[in-house]
């Protein structure tokens, strides 16, 4: 456009003084180089341009270096508050990131920083609130009395004492307070020592009946002196887990409790794997309810035997008892003096049972008339005594429910239909039933199959945006700050560097100076030179006005005639040049 003005105003205005035509900016050539570029353009362009430039960098350090930043782990939680503040006093000497989890349950630092931190500010004893065992007696200062040193052992005791509890696995906390006496000279005025236990058990755990055991007798081995009816265990609810002191279990009830779930889904779990092989799985409902006896029981029977024979029984005592008839009527002794005459009488052959013999006096028994003899015996009495103590846990009674699904068979059409079982078949389900329970009609158990279709919830399924699923959130979120970054890079370099680049492109292009680029921005500006004729109605036809028409005759020119153009051009710049 430049040129065409240039054309226009030296063919219409040639007689024009060289003075006014020095007004027109000369066209000169710029350099195609970098520098060249820069220096073409204006200070406004430079600014935009190095703001461009600085915020890009910023950009991409920032995307960088959130790319790059660590994920963050839990340092400690459930903190004390004091224990938390020196926590973070500390953190900040160190010079270490750290923040809080939500609800500031928790203190979070970089990952790759968690054991050394852990370390570093176990060096220096925190927190405070952890549990300290005989690590106590390693700071003992000169001049303690004994009872700051018995004070000290009790604690240290209490720590290892409460570390070896709280790692069982169902214990999450511990607390444990030792009662110790002074000894003293006196043995029987020494007195017992004995313990208390608090426990904190994690959500949904619970101690059996021996774990309870072995936490007594662990405390109660740990110190001299102490029985395991001194321990007393509570739980975080204030329960008493330990023996009472009238000897009661307190966790008895809770154990049966325990002990008669187990028994029923032990019988439950029988008739399923009996049944689901046949009716399929989810189509057999079972119920056991178990009866069972937790009374202990102890009888004593004493039997005897019939007497026995004399062979066989066995003599406790025995007395004989002689009397003679006097010396007046006594029998003086007849026979031949020697070994035969002086033979014992006979042993007297009594039955047991039954009456007794009569014995006759005579010769034969070695009695003289009128002699006494009488002989008791008395023998041991056969007894059996037999103690039998019932054992506890046993079943009395079982009944079991249980319920079969219809069956279902395809038609012809191959649609599912329902149907119900056959007498023959429920009655054989119910056998099996029986069977697997060990069903005892002596016992008085009863098992009941019923055979009845399922009912069949509908369920809505809402269908949740694909915006709003977990996975594309999350992957949402992985990505926000590298496409975040990228979109911000994108932005900046559209809206600020590459407008300042294309300027400068375009002036090497036009090969003008900044004085050039001024002579081209007025003429491409078409507004309405001074001395027109107003504008006319809406919607008439103009007619083109003075500029109009010269400026149409300059570009025809130009067109038909170009050598003269260009030797005008010349002559004009030439006599510019040498004014």
């Amino acid at each position: 456009m430049g040129l065409v003005l240039v054309l226009q105003g030296a063919y219409f205005h040639r007689n024009y003084s060289m003075s006014a035509l020095a007004e027109v900016p000369v066209l000169t050539p710029v350099a195609t180089s970098w520098a060249g570029k820069f220096a073409g353009l204006s200070r406004a362009q430079v600014l935009r341009l190095g703001l461009g430039v600085v915020a890009l960098l910023a950009v991409v350090i920032i995307g960088v270096v959130m790319g790059r930043q660590a994920e963050w782990r839990v340092l400690y939680a459930n903190l004390a508050d004091k224990d938390g503040g020196a926590i973070v006093a500390q953190l900040t000497q160190m010079n270490v990131p750290y923040q809080h989890a939500p609800g500031g349950g928790a203190i979070l630092v970089p990952a790759d920083r968690v054991y050394d931190t852990r370390l570093r500010l176990a060096s220096l004893g925190l927190p405070k609130g952890s549990v300290t065992g005989f690590e106590l007696m390693d700071t003992n200062r000169f001049g303690m009395t004994q009872f700051q040193e018995r004070l000290t052992f009790q604690r240290g005791l209490e720590g290892e004492l409460t570390r070896s509890i709280q790692a069982l696995s169902s214990v999450q906390s511990a607390r444990v307070h030792l009662a110790l006496p002074n000894q003293n000279g006196f043995f029987r005025e020494q007195q017992k020592a004995s313990a208390s236990v608090l426990l904190g058990l994690h959500p949904g755990r619970t101690l059996d009946r021996a774990q309870l055991a072995g936490i007594i007798h662990l405390v109660a081995s740990s110190v001299p002196e102490m029985s395991p009816s001194a321990v007393s265990v509570l739980d975080d609810t204030g329960k008493l887990l330990s023996n009472s002191p009238d000897g009661t279990a307190g966790a008895v009830d809770a154990q049966q409790l325990q002990y008669v779930q187990q028994l029923e889904q032990q019988y439950t779990r029988r008739i399923l794997d009996i049944l689901e092989p046949v009716v399929g799985r989810n189509n057999v409902r079972a119920q056991v309810t178990a009866e069972v006896d937790f009374s202990q029981t102890e009888s004593t029977s004493e039997s005897h035997k019939p007497n026995q024979s004399p062979e066989v029984a066995a003599i406790r005592s025995q007395q004989v008892s002689e009397a003679g008839a006097g010396a007046a009527g006594a029998t003086p002794p007849s026979g031949v003096p020697g070994a035969t005459t002086n033979q014992p009488p006979a042993q007297a052959s009594a039955p047991i049972n039954g009456a007794s013999a009569p014995v006759s006096a005579g010769a034969g028994n070695g009695l003289a008339a009128g002699a006494k003899r009488e002989s008791i015996i008395n023998y041991e009495v056969d007894k059996t005594t037999r103690v039998v103590r019932g054992a506890t846990g046993v079943v009395k009674r079982l009944s079991a429910a249980v319920v079969v699904n219809y069956q279902t068979n395809p038609e012809d059409k191959g649609k599912p239909v329902a149907k119900p079982l056959s007498d023959a078949q429920i009655e054989k389900m119910t056998a099996l039933a029986r069977e697997s329970i060990g069903f005892s009609k002596d016992r008085g158990d009863s098992v009941n199959l019923m055979n009845a279709p399922f009912a069949v919830e509908k369920t809505t399924v809402t269908e949740v945006p694909f915006w709003r699923e977990p996975d594309v959130q999350d992957l949402a979120r992985s990505l926000a700050w590298p496409v975040g970054t990228l979109l911000l890079g994108a932005l900046l370099l559209m809206g600020f560097v590459r407008p300042a680049m294309k300027s400068a492109g375009q002036t090497v292009a036009a090969g003008v100076s900044p004085a050039g680029g001024q002579l081209n921005a007025l003429v491409a500006d078409d507004t309405e030179r001074a001395l027109l004729p107003p504008p006319g109605k809406k919607g008439e036809p103009q007619p083109p006005t003075m500029h109009e028409m010269r400026l149409t005759d300059a570009r025809q020119l130009a067109k038909d005639n170009p050598m003269a153009v260009a030797s005008i051009v010349k002559s004009w710049v030439n006599g510019e040049a040498s004014a």
